[in-house]
């Protein structure tokens, strides 16, 4: 799946709500897995930090449906004052999140723009389990 497709498949699932003050599914997340099926999620924008971003959404979705390995990920988000769509790099959280779900995750290829993506290696500096400072006792 092209970059310039998957943005598409994000954008589709864009469909901003307002509840109160709070605004749901303004962002839209769309990944595609190792085995070619694709997942779509939006955020939700809750208060006391229970919300969750569009990436999570769609990677819940994936694992509902019992995948864990993605190959490719991006998240869109459309200004509401002129309709600008724009690619949005994943947050800490949810880079971390990504690799979480499964170890071979860290070779994902994260969508940055229409020709422009990078791993989750690349966005996720010393990602490695660090060495130990002294040697093990026994």
């Amino acid at each position: 799946m092209s970059n310039d497709e998957l943005i598409a498949a994000a954008a589709a699932v864009l469909h901003p709500h307002r509840v109160g003050d709070r605004l749901f599914g303004n962002v839209g997340a769309t990944l595609v897995t190792e085995a070619g099926n694709h997942y779509s999620g939006v955020c939700l924008d809750t208060g006391s930090g229970t919300g969750f971003c569009a990436e999570a959404a769609a990677i819940g979705a994936m694992v509902t449906a019992r995948e864990y390995r993605i190959a490719k990920i991006v998240a869109v988000w459309r200004r509401e004052e002129d309709g600008a769509l724009h690619v949005l790099p994943p947050c800490g959280r949810c880079r971390e999140f990504i690799r979480q779900v499964d170890w071979a995750n860290i070779d994902t290829e994260v969508v940055l723009g229409r020709g422009r993506s990078a791993t989750l290696a690349e966005l996720l500096p010393a990602h490695e389990w660090p060495s130990p400072l002294d040697p093990p006792t026994a």
